[in-house]
């Protein structure tokens, strides 16, 4: 799926299923994200038909997109969660995805947390450390329970990635190293309210080729067959996330061919496979909608200024992201180059330099596309701006999944102390 399979434009106007966008930001105000039923759908869809053939459970990635309508969507779908903190679990839950369907990941799991999580009776605990071990073998224990556990394995390989979404490499605060693994399913083997099921390996996002994928399943499969002659009743492979998407033009790999690799590398051992997908579900399902503020003629370039800011969209900014942006409604405007910059007070306040864009006036509405993941959930109030509203397209239908705040809304949450 490319940033503009679900947002075509028909005669030059951008759409979403059989709706005009220009149509929904009559009735909301920009800046908005919307989102493709449709494409969440089929994407969903994609990744049950390539694993057919497996014993597998897809997990999406709630912290790709926590929307209670996404998740209400991918739960009549039969999808299960991959959580990483207890708001995660709740929203999960509230949507419609069992309990035993959730996999906990997460890097340091308080004690409330797990205590909530093992009262639910969820799927696995992805287990990051020895330390967090003994504290869910503690707080099972008092709960007379016992839970189910993979370690989440580093396995020192190179996911071929950004260095802020690698987390495979030795030198990453994620899981426990591949040579120290053995130990560590003895301690667990040993603890009381546990239960050894899974090894869990995650090694970054946004990975366009196989290889680093291969690599580390191969020393995944390896450790499980180490672990069992130890005997560790291992029954549960945890293949994580990581499938990347097109934002610009990336080429990638197909779901079914990664799902023959994961059967390749894996299948000989006869486990469940979990898999986590969150970017590539979601990221070319929504889109942020922004207006043009002004059109600023600087000394030597031109600044096509948004309503849209870092705050709403911090990809850019924390991670020098691309995303495609596109005019709403192209006509017969010729490209123009602009800087594409928010109303933000920060110079960061970036999305794009010296981007082609057609030629643009104020009001005229701009598409900021593949931002269906870590786009909402990752926004702020900072410069105290309104959050942006979502919006959820199906066929001819939208509606408003999330509102936007009022400034009183935002304001009311301080509280002025009572010698002020």
């Amino acid at each position: 799926m490319t940033p503009v399979s679900y947002f075509p434009h028909k005669n030059n106007e951008m759409y979403v299923d059989d709706i005009a966008i220009s149509d929904i930001a009559k009735q909301v105000k920009t800046p908005f994200y919307c989102y493709s039923s449709t494409a969440i759908e089929a994407s969903y869809q994609e990744y049950k038909n390539a694993f057919s053939a497996q014993d597998a459970l897809v997990c999406f990635a709630v912290k790709a997109n926590s929307n209670q309508a996404v998740l209400a969507t991918l739960a009549k779908l039969g999808s299960g969660a991959d959580v990483v903190s207890m708001g995660e679990i709740r929203r999960a839950i509230t949507a419609g995805i069992p309990a035993n369907k959730i996999v906990y990941s997460g890097v340091a799991k308080s004690q409330e947390e797990i205590h909530y999580a093992l009262t639910l009776g969820i799927l696995q605990f992805n287990v990051e450390s020895e330390p967090e071990l003994e504290l869910i073998s503690k707080v099972a224990t008092s709960l007379n329970k016992t839970a189910a556990i993979a370690f989440r394995i580093n396995p020192d390989v190179c996911a071929q990635t950004h260095a802020k979404i690698s987390t495979g490499k030795a030198e990453n605060k994620f899981g426990v190293p591949i040579s120290k693994a053995r130990i560590a399913y003895k301690q667990a083997a040993a603890l009381p309210g546990i239960k050894v099921q899974g090894v869990d390996v995650h090694i970054g996002s946004q990975l366009t080729n196989l290889a680093p994928f291969a690599e580390a399943y191969q020393r995944i499969a390896e450790l499980v067959t180490e672990l069992r002659a130890d005997g560790h009743d291992i029954r549960v492979v945890d293949v994580g996330g990581g499938l990347g998407i097109t934002y610009l033009d990336e080429v990638i790999p197909s779901k079914q061919t990664y799902a023959d690799l994961v059967k390749t590398q894996l299948g000989h051992l006869n486990c469940k496979i979990i898999l986590e997908p969150g970017r590539s579900l979601l990221g070319n399902a929504g889109i942020l909608v922004s207006s043009v503020a002004f059109v600023k003629n600087g000394e030597e370039r031109q600044f096509l200024m948004l309503d849209a800011g870092m705050n709403d969209l911090i990809r850019p900014s924390m991670y020098d992201a691309y995303h495609q942006i596109i005019a709403v409604n192209k006509g017969t405007k010729v490209l123009k180059t602009y800087d594409v910059v928010g109303p933000v007070c920060e110079t960061g306040d970036t999305f794009a330099k010296a981007r082609q864009v057609h030629a643009s006036d104020a009001g005229d509405l701009i598409a900021i596309m593949s931002s269906g993941a870590y786009g909402a959930v990752m926004s702020s109030s900072y410069n105290t701006r309104l959050l942006a509203p979502e919006v959820m397209v199906k066929g001819s239908e939208f509606s408003i999944v999330r509102k936007r705040p009022s400034y009183e809304d935002i304001i009311k949450q301080d509280i002025i102390p009572s010698w002020l």
